[in-house]
């Protein structure tokens, strides 16, 4: 197992993995003509933008011992009241959850954020996502705040959850 920096040369691979995760994870809990629109072109697109903002954004790939991409993390600074740092997204194929993988690439997202002097961090989740949920709660994280947001016309909840002291998540 492999976890490094994701250069631009990687966005396809990242792409792919994000719509692939999404129409996996999220069918059910949002409409089905939604994820059936997700596009890998799209996805690039997005991905390509991200990694152009000014929030000093980054994304840390984990590759298997076959060399393939199976999951993401991505992260930048942000402007929140009690966050200086976003866990902005992690993403894993079917087949690489359960084995530690996200615990991994939280871990680094943590530590290359404590590199740019950035100590707290948040992420938003979708309420029903049960899974995201508990994987957050098992890593320390504490709820704090609620939002809606919209995906196919479909109001969803989303939770956040907060780390004060990103310390508590570096895996050596």
């Amino acid at each position: 197992m492999e976890i490094r920096k994701a250069s631009k040369e990687d966005i396809k691979v990242v792409s792919r993995v994000y719509v692939d995760s999404w129409k996996n994870t999220y069918r059910g809990l949002v409409p089905d003509e939604y994820l059936d629109t997700l596009s890998y072109e799209e996805a690039e697109t997005k991905w390509i933008a991200f990694l152009n903002n000014e929030s000093e954004p980054f994304i840390f790939i984990a590759i298997n011992d076959d060399g393939k991409m199976i999951g993401f993390a991505s992260g930048q600074r942000i402007d929140e009241e009690n966050f200086d740092g976003e866990l902005y997204s992690l993403y894993l194929l079917k087949e690489a959850r359960g084995l530690g993988i996200g615990r991994l690439l939280v871990s680094a997202t943590a530590k290359h954020l404590i590199e740019k002097g950035i100590y707290s961090m948040m992420v938003w989740v979708m309420k029903q996502n049960k899974s995201g949920l508990g994987f957050y709660e098992r890593m320390g994280g504490k709820e704090y705040t609620n939002r809606t947001s919209m995906f196919g016309g479909t109001t969803v909840e989303d939770v956040a959850y907060g780390w004060k002291d990103l310390s508590e998540l570096c895996i050596e």
